[in-house]
C-alpha cells in the first residue's frame, strides 16, 4: 500500500444507527474547539447521494442548499462548519457520489485510465481519498481536516466512503488519524432505561468493513452513567474515557461547551499527537451561550414561505435569528405561516400580533400569491419586514399591483406572457437549458446607497452576498417604480442589477435578492438580521 507522507492528521466522524443525530453539529464543535486552541482546522462533508449536488433537489427532500462565497450549492452542514468555526467553506469542501462518480467516467472517457476496467474499488476509493486530500493539501495548510461521512453506517451508499477511509487511515498511518463514531443511545421511557444494544451494533457493523472507532459519542436524551459508559466501552472495545456524552441540549451552541467540559478536545489532541498553541479561547462563545440562556424580552416574527412543513429548508434562516436574538437581547419566536393557504380574507387574521415578517426564496409558482399578500399586508400595517431572494420579487410585485396600478404584474417565471414582467429571466440566463449549477451563484459585491435603511445596518458602502437566483427585477420599470416610493437602495456596481429595494415613509422595509441569512454568524450577527429584530422589539414595546 502507498504510503501519504503529510503533515496533517484527520479525524473521520461516522453515525449509526438513525440518521440526523447530529454529526456535523459534532463535526463542527470539535473543530471550533480545536481552533480555539490555535490549531488550523478545515473540514470536508462526503454526502452518499448520486446527485452532483442539492441544487436541483427539493427541499422537502433535502433541506436548505447551503451556497458558498466560491458558488458552490452543498450541504446544509456546511453552514454549521462556517457558524462554529467562522471561516468560509467552497466548493472543495463538500463532495458527493455523484460528484465522484461523474469525475471518473469522464476521465475514462478521456482515455486517464489506459483501458483498466473501472471499479468501485480502487477508481471510486481513489477519487474520493483525492478530495480530502485536496482539502488538507490546500494553501492554508490545516493541522488538522475533520471529514464527515453522511448516511450511516450500514447504507449500501456510504460503502465506497466508508471504504476510502479504512484505506487512507492506512496510507498516512494510524497515528496521524482517528475514527469518531455518532450514535444514538435510546431512552426507553417506559422502562425508565437507556439501552446501549443499538450502539453496540452499529460499532459492530463499522468493525465489519474494518475500522475500529477510537472514540464514540453517544446521542441521549439524558446524561450517561459511567456504568453506562464502561458498558458500551467493553462491547465496542474502546476506553471508558474516549465515550463521549452528547446528550441533548437546549442550544446547538452548547453543544462544543458540554464537549469541552469532558475533555474532548484534548483527549482527540493527545490521541493524534498535536500540541497546543495556546490556552482555549472561549469566552466570547461562553458569554454568547451565557446572554442566549438569560433572554428576557420576546418578539415574534412570522416566517412566511412554501416550505414550512421541513424547518430544515430554511436552516440559515432559523440561526441568523439566533444571533439576531442574542445581539438585541431578545429571543425570537417564530410564527410558521405557508402562504399556499393565505388569502385576502384571512390574513389579519393570521397574522395578528406579530411584530416583524419575513419573506424567504423559493422556487415555482406554489404559494407566491400568498407571499405577495403578505408584503402587502407588512407594508400596509408598518410591520418591520425582510424579503429574501423570491422575497425581494415578491415586493417589487406587490408595489407594482397595489400602489403603481399595473393590474397582473408579475415575474416570468410564473407568467412568462404577463403585460408587465416586473421580474423577468437574467439575460444570460435565457439559453440555458440544464439546471444543475447554471443559477447565479456565489458572492457579488453590491453598492449601498448611503441614508437607506440597508446603508445604517452595513455602515459601508460597498458589501459582498452570496446569491442563488435565475430572475431578477426588470429595469424597465425602474424608474416608475422609485417614482412611485420605491427606493433602490443597493446595486451591483455597474448599476445594472437592483439587489436591494425599500419603501420610503415606511418605519422598516428592506428585500433583497441575495441570501443574507448565509453569511450571518455566532459571534457576528447579520446586519440585516439585527436590525429586523431591532425593529421588531421597537413595534412590541409600541403596541
Amino acid at each position: 500500500m502507498k504510503k501519504i507522507r503529510i503533515s496533517t492528521k484527520f479525524i473521520f466522524i461516522t453515525g449509526g444507527v438513525v440518521s440526523s443525530l447530529g454529526k456535523g453539529i459534532l463535526a463542527s464543535s470539535l473543530g471550533m474547539l480545536l481552533k480555539a486552541r490555535g490549531l488550523r482546522v478545515n473540514v470536508i462533508k462526503l454526502d452518499p447521494y448520486i446527485n452532483v449536488d442539492p441544487g436541483t433537489m427539493s427541499p422537502f427532500q433535502h433541506g436548505e442548499v447551503y451556497v458558498t462565497d466560491d458558488g458552490a450549492e452543498t450541504d446544509l452542514d456546511l453552514g454549521h462548519y462556517e457558524r462554529f468555526l467562522d471561516q468560509d467553506m467552497g466548493r472543495r469542501n463538500n463532495a458527493t457520489t455523484g460528484q465522484i462518480y461523474e469525475t471518473v467516467i469522464r476521465r475514462e472517457r478521456e482515455g486517464a485510465y489506459l483501458g483498466a476496467t473501472i471499479q468501485v474499488i480502487p477508481h471510486i476509493t481513489n477519487e474520493i481519498k483525492q478530495r480530502i486530500l485536496d482539502v488538507a493539501r490546500r494553501s492554508s495548510r490545516p493541522d488538522l481536516v475533520l471529514v464527515e461521512v453522511g448516511g450511516t453506517v450500514g447504507d449500501i451508499e456510504s460503502l465506497p466512503f466508508l471504504e476510502a477511509i479504512r484505506q487512507f487511515s492506512l496510507e498516512v498511518g494510524q497515528e496521524n488519524s482517528l475514527f469518531l463514531h455518532l450514535t444514538l443511545v435510546p431512552f426507553i421511557r417506559a422502562a425508565q432505561e437507556l439501552k446501549t444494544k443499538p450502539t453496540q451494533h452499529s460499532v459492530g457493523r463499522l468493525r465489519e468493513i474494518g475500522i475500529q472507532a477510537d472514540m464514540i459519542a453517544c446521542r441521549s436524551e439524558v446524561p450517561l452513567e459511567r456504568s453506562l459508559k464502561e458498558k458500551i466501552a467493553l462491547f465496542t472495545n474502546v476506553r471508558a474515557a474516549d465515550v463521549i456524552d452528547a446528550t441533548d441540549v437546549p442550544s446547538i451552541y452548547e453543544v462544543p461547551l458540554n464537549l469541552e467540559h469532558q475533555k474532548m478536545a484534548q483527549t482527540v489532541m493527545r490521541k493524534l499527537g498535536l500540541r497546543v498553541i495556546h490556552r482555549p479561547r472561549l469566552e466570547k462563545w461562553k458569554a454568547i451561550v451565557e446572554r442566549q440562556r438569560q433572554l428576557q424580552q420576546e418578539v415574534e416574527i412570522a416566517l412566511c414561505g412554501k416550505y414550512v412543513g421541513l424547518q430544515d429548508a430554511y436552516k440559515s434562516i432559523l440561526e441568523a435569528f439566533q444571533h439576531a436574538g442574542v445581539a438585541n437581547s431578545t429571543r425570537v419566536k417564530l410564527r410558521w405561516v405557508d402562504t399556499e393557504l393565505l388569502t385576502v380574507d384571512n390574513i389579519d387574521k393570521v397574522m395578528a400580533g406579530v411584530h416583524g415578517v419575513l419573506v424567504p426564496g423559493g422556487f415555482g409558482e406554489r404559494g407566491v400569491e400568498g407571499k405577495i399578500e403578505v408584503v402587502r399586508w407588512a407594508r400596509e400595517s408598518g410591520t418591520p419586514f425582510l424579503g429574501i431572494c423570491l422575497g425581494l420579487h415578491a415586493a417589487v410585485m406587490e408595489y407594482a399591483r397595489n400602489v403603481l396600478k399595473l393590474r397582473g404584474a408579475n415575474s416570468t417565471e410564473f407568467m412568462p406572457r404577463t403585460k408587465h414582467p416586473v421580474i423577468h429571466l437574467m439575460p444570460e440566463q435565457r439559453k440555458i437549458k440544464h439546471k444543475g449549477a447554471t443559477m447565479r451563484l456565489g458572492a457579488y459585491p453590491c453598492n449601498l446607497l448611503r441614508g437607506t435603511n440597508s446603508w445604517r445596518a452595513y455602515r459601508r458602502a460597498s458589501i459582498s452576498e452570496r446569491h442563488r437566483h435565475r430572475y431578477e427585477f426588470n429595469n424597465d420599470y425602474r424608474q416608475r417604480l422609485e417614482d412611485a416610493g420605491m427606493v433602490v437602495s443597493g446595486v451591483s456596481p455597474d448599476d445594472r442589477l437592483v439587489e436591494m429595494v425599500e419603501v420610503r415613509n415606511h418605519p422598516w422595509f428592506v428585500a433583497v435578492q441575495f441570501h443574507p441569512e448565509l453569511k450571518s454568524r455566532v459571534t457576528r450577527p447579520h446586519p440585516l438580521f439585527r436590525d429586523l429584530v431591532k425593529q421588531a422589539v421597537k413595534r412590541a414595546r409600541h403596541k
